[in-house]
This record gives C-alpha cells, structure tokens and sequence, in this order.
C-alpha cells in the first residue's frame, strides 16, 4: 500500500493530522494497535475518563454507599468513553481518503512500515510518516509488585473491583494526587508514600500545604522522604514495606496504585531501521518542528519528549500541518504562557513562574494573593459550598504585566485560561483588576486579588 501520509497512533496530534490532511486530499493511512484506543489516550484512559470519576466522586454524599457509588460511577466513564471513541472512529471514517487500519506498526525502511495483524501482514510506504504511540505508565523496580493482581496503574485503577477499602498510592506527583483526592472521595482511606521530602516541590510552600491541608481534610495521609520497598501479596490483602528515615514499616492495603511517571511507546516500532534516534530517556529526538533527523518523519504528542498535555498534542498537528500544506514557519517556539491543570477538588491551574521562581530570577516582583474563603467580591464558592485554596498572581512593577498565576479553586481550569490569554496578549495586571466580569463567576476574583498587589 502506498500513501501520502502514514500515521502511526490515534492520539489527538495524529489523528486530528489525519482528519486535516484527508480533508486537503493527502491520501493517509491511520494505524492502531488497539480497538480500545480509537481517538487516543485522553479520550480513553487519561484526562476525560479521569475527570469523570473526578467528578462522580466529589458528588458522592456520606450516605452514599461507596461500593455501589463507585460501581455506578464506573459505568458512567465506561458509557462516555465507548461514545466518544465510536465518534472518533467515524470522523476519520467519513474522510474518503483516509483508510484506518488494526495493526501493530514496525519500520522497515526510512518510509516504509510493516503492519502486522495476527498473521496477516501488510508494508505500507508513505512519502510522510508522523508518529504518535504516546506513552505508557512507568513500572519500578519494587519486589512483588508485578506478580500481585492488586497492585495497579493509572490505567487499570479505573476498574478496580471491589473499591478498595484501603488505597496505598506510590508517588505523590499530579497523578498521584488526583487519584488520591478521587478516591477519598470515593470512601477509600488513601495513603500516598514519595520519596520527595517535600510535597509538590515544584511549587510555592504556601500553595503546597494548602493543597496538602486539603487532601488531609478529605482523610488522605502522606509518608513522605519514604521509599517502597517490597509489596507482598497475602491472602486478604497486601503488606507493603516502606522504607522512611532509617526506619522499616509495614502498611496493609488492599489496592496499590503506582503512579511514579510515564515512559515512552517505542519498543517494536524497530525506529532504527528508519534511523530514527531516540534520547536517554527513550523519547523520539525532533527538532522545533517535530522533525526527526530522517526526511518527512515526524514525532507528534508524548513520544517527543514535550509536556504530556493532550493541548500540546493538538498543538503539535498544527505544527506539522503547517509542514505539510503550509508555509512551514509554525514551531514549538511559539508557544507562550501555556497553562496546567490539576483536577484536584477544586482544581489547581498555574501559568507563567510561580513566586519562587520569578523571585529565583533576581527581577522586582508584586505578589497579589488571597484564601477563596476571603474574598469577599467573589461568591461562587460559597453558592456551590466549595471554599478550599486560593488565588496568587505575580506582576512585573515596571511593565505591569502578568509574570504567572496560580488559581485553586472551583473553575480555575477556567480562569487560568483567561490569565494566560492576558500573558500572551500584554494585557496589564490593572487592565484585568479593573475589568468588567460577570456576576456571580469566579473571574471577578481577579477584582480583588489584584487590587492587593504588593
């Protein structure tokens, strides 16, 4: 088979290419190992499957029944998923030039790929080759973990079955914690073990503990400067050793979720009989313009090594597109002010620097922040009954501009979004305190917040 476009996994770069590319006439091919990864990661297993239990979770009342709740909530993600991965499916099969084809993809040649299904074996040979196998959860190296059924991943957490009575998560990254904040709400008793001394290091201490205080408040517990030793599997539950400060503990749990990072899908893709190099993490090597050193061989989404955000992913098509059918000039340089989110409940969203980064930067600095339950001008939170965390925006005093955010609260995945527009389009700190915001929203917080700059 020959085409102009091979793509080799549904992730929301590649297919979102192929969508594209098919609709400008390209003849491409859409190559997928997995029926149950039609439309890619986050539409199947990551951020909206993820979300939804998020969601049903914090609905839970106390007299809920957290086995039933669960099961129902289970459900739920399960009919969301399969619609959302058939309308995936029939996107690209309404494009009468792309052909979508079940198989696992392996390189044969610079632009040559053997796809193989059972027995049957089909090379495919394309003048552009994009690749987007994503990634996997990472699996340490901790004694008994891989012979128990009980412990589990990101991934198959989500079926779980019976709700575990006791969850004990390894690793206290976002992942980690959305998970914990979910299933305490859930009903289970979460403890989370890192191996960091400190809870989320990357951000600032007052926005850390708030964030600890709050998962605390939900009755998760953290051992922290700890490291998992050895996980035994025992008739009614599993005994996991815990190494912490020179001491040896045993936790029981009934359910482990290992949640210690992602690593990349590259084993069986044979990237050097294409001459595809990878780096010492295993990631595929590109360029700013998601080039591979082989001609017309492109990386899109988490295999490249970028920030695994599904955005980031949608981002990098166009990059690629416009490699494709335009002027080439799009590239991951031109990103700017690009926000995260961590769909804890409330969430946690942060654009820009934080404080310890932007005063790490020896610039002058003004620092606006204030708790939800404070601010007086913004009732949202306490109509929906929702108080937890706060708000803080840095400001640059000789230009006024936005430096970076930090929103937890209800809708901050929302309001963040609004920040970095401002960032990215030199809107002023004082242009944003004085706007005019609907009312009652959580964006007329930034009337108040901002009116405290300091």
């Amino acid at each position: 088979m020959e085409v102009d476009v091979l793509v080799i996994g549904w992730g929301k770069g590649g297919k979102t290419l192929a969508g594209a590319l098919g609709r400008h006439g390209r003849t491409v091919a859409m190559v997928e190992q997995s029926e149950a990864m039609y439309g890619g990661s986050c539409i199947n297993i990551a951020c909206v499957p993820t979300k939804d239990l998020v969601h049903s979770a914090a609905e839970r009342r106390p007299g809920d029944d957290p086995q039933t709740w669960f099961t129902d909530a289970v459900a739920g993600r399960d009919d969301l998923t399969a619609r959302l991965r058939a309308r995936n499916h029939a996107m690209l099969a309404e494009v009468d030039t792309v052909t979508l084809i079940d198989g696992r993809a392996r390189f044969v040649g610079p632009h040559e790929v053997e796809v193989s299904a059972g027995s049957e074996l089909l090379r495919i040979r394309a003048e552009s080759i994009v690749i987007n196998t994503g990634t996997v959860p990472a699996v340490p190296a901790i004694a008994g973990a891989s012979e128990s059924a009980r412990v589990y991943d990101s991934t198959t957490i989500q079926h779980v079955s019976p709700l575990p009575e006791r969850l004990l998560i390894v690793g206290g990254g976002y992942v980690g914690l959305e998970f914990a904040g979910m299933f305490a709400h859930f009903g289970s008793r979460v403890t989370v073990v890192d191996h960091g001394e400190q809870l989320m290091p990357h951000e600032d201490r007052d926005v850390a503990d708030a964030v600890r205080a709050l998962l605390e408040e939900s009755g998760v517990e953290f051992v922290l400067g700890a490291d998992v030793k050895r996980i035994e599997d025992r008739p009614d539950a599993l005994s996991v050793t815990v190494a912490s400060g020179g001491a040896i503990n045993d936790f029981t749990a009934d359910a482990v979720l290992v949640a210690t990072g992602r690593t990349p899908t590259t084993d069986g893709l044979d990237l050097d009989n294409a001459g595809i190099a990878v780096d010492d993490r295993g990631y595929i090597v590109v360029d700013d313009h998601l080039r591979t050193p082989v001609p017309g061989v492109f990386a899109v989404g988490d295999i490249n090594g970028g920030p695994q955000f599904t955005y980031i992913s949608l981002d990098d098509h166009r990059i690629v597109l416009d490699q494709l059918v335009g002027k080439g000039l799009r590239s991951r340089a031109d990103r700017v002010a690009v926000p995260s989110t961590v769909f804890l409940t409330p969430p946690l969203a942060r654009v820009g620097m934080n404080e310890t980064q932007a005063r790490a930067s020896g610039r002058a600095v003004l620092v606006a922040s204030k708790r939800i339950a404070d601010i007086a001008a913004m009732p949202r939170p306490k109509i929906v009954g929702e108080t937890h965390g706060l708000i803080k925006v840095l400001v640059d005093p000789d230009t006024d501009l936005i430096l970076g955010a930090t929103v937890f609260s209800i809708d901050a995945q929302e309001v963040i979004n609004l920040l970095a527009l401002a960032m990215r389009a030199g809107v002023t700190a004082t242009t944003l305190r004085d706007g005019i915001w609907t009312h009652p929203s959580s964006t007329e917080a930034l009337n108040e917040v901002l009116a405290g700059l300091s």
